[in-house]
């Protein structure tokens, strides 16, 4: 049997859990929780076959009642003797993707980052538009191209045009770009015709993952006009491999930092679900941006009543990400166009000045959170690299 060391102040002890899918060589890909550097088989331990699956989906439809009563179980696993074969090192598993995508939508949840944009793009109109405080901002993305840390991201091809050219071309993005988001997993999803109220949340949504939404700008703002966001964002999303279950950010939960006007009775609130949640942003190995959570203007229920609130389903496996994370000040802006303002202010990158993504550069997204313990929990990573465009 193993007792598992858990170091003070790591960011995966007790108080957080979370859920992922790995395998080691020779085994299929099966349900383990984390806990510090170690990974517990639960398929091994728990002696149920639903663990034995490779992604979360089937146990996250069982509702919340079960997550408790496994959450539980769990917790008083870890915190004795483990099966010596049911304990792996991190180091030494294959972290794939944690759940099937079923849907996944973006939200811009961010009055910080919507403003900023809307002072670069419009910078002779009111920087948000009219139905911004009004509702949550979104677009439905591609699940297909959801892909879990550590893949390669290729430069995405498509059609560009600069503003000094007459005509577009074809060819790699220019202003390759990240968004640093948190992303929400459904559990249990709700039928055709229904809605979803701001009170069920915590039934419905399983946990978090972080999300970094890779951006074209070039591609995207050639396109977007009238109908939004299409291939400059479709190309991939990336997400962390770790799901911190919702039950595990209680002490995490602040209020909104205010929405005024009111919003419509479907998007109030009794609960607060603002959350405390701290990223940081490296690029290539340097720190660039620390984008709060806390500053969200539309919080995680309500984004979720409001992409229900037409009779669209929800399913299990549904992922929906905040947008990008920024806050009121320059290093709290999570994406590069932000940062960079557009590219007239280049940051310096390992004494290199830079705006936007080259080939070979990598990013890396990490946040933390308090936990009910009084210390910190980690969400883990989120990473890529960035590989040459395909030969159009």
């Amino acid at each position: 049997m193993t007792r598992i060391t858990i170091p003070e102040g790591s960011p995966f002890g007790l108080a957080n859990l979370p859920y992922g899918v790995f395998s080691t060589p020779g085994t299929d890909p099966r349900v383990g929780v984390r806990v510090a550097d170690s990974v517990v088989d639960l398929a091994a331990t728990l002696g149920d076959d639903i663990f034995a699956r490779p992604s979360l989906n089937d146990f996250m439809a069982q509702g919340r009642a079960r997550w408790d009563e496994v959450r539980g179980r769990v917790h008083e696993l870890v915190a004795g003797d483990v099966p010596d074969d049911a304990v792996h090192p991190v180091s030494e598993v294959t972290l794939h993707l944690p759940v099937e995508v079923a849907d996944y939508v973006d939200f811009y949840a961010s009055e910080h980052h919507a403003s900023n944009l809307g002072r670069l793009f419009r910078p002779d109109a009111e920087p948000l538009m009219p139905n911004w405080k009004h509702l949550p901002v979104g677009y439905h993305g591609r699940a297909g191209t959801v892909v879990v840390s550590g893949t390669d991201i290729v430069r995405p091809s498509g059609q560009r045009k600069a503003p000094d050219e007459q005509v577009p071309s074809f060819g790699g993005s220019r202003r390759l770009d990240i968004e640093a988001e948190l992303g929400f997993v459904v559990g249990t999803g709700s039928a055709l015709g229904e809605s979803v109220a701001t009170d069920e949340f915590a039934d419905r949504v399983f946990g978090a993952v972080l999300v970094n939404d890779w951006s074209a700008r070039d591609i995207q703002a050639w396109e977007y006009v009238p109908l939004g966001p299409n291939l400059g964002k479709s190309f991939a999303t990336s997400v962390s491999p770790w799901v911190v279950p919702l039950a595990a950010l209680e002490a995490a939960r602040v209020p909104l930092p205010g929405q005024d006007p009111e919003p419509l009775p479907y998007l109030r609130e009794r609960a607060d679900w603002g959350l405390d949640i701290e990223f940081v942003v490296e690029w290539n190995g340097q720190e660039v941006a620390r984008p709060p959570y806390r500053e969200m203007y539309w919080s995680p229920a309500q984004m979720l009543a409001h992409l229900t609130v037409n009779g669209a389903t929800s399913r299990t496996g549904d992922l929906y990400a905040s947008g990008t994370i920024s806050g009121p000040e320059k290093h709290q802006r999570g994406a590069f166009i932000e940062l960079t303002w557009n590219g007239r202010e280049p940051l310096e990158i390992n004494g290199e000045q830079r705006t936007f993504l080259a080939d070979g550069d990598e990013v890396t997204l990490t946040a933390t959170a308090p936990a009910t313990d009084g210390g910190r929990l980690g969400f883990g990573e989120v990473h890529g690299r960035i590989l040459p465009a395909h030969d159009g």
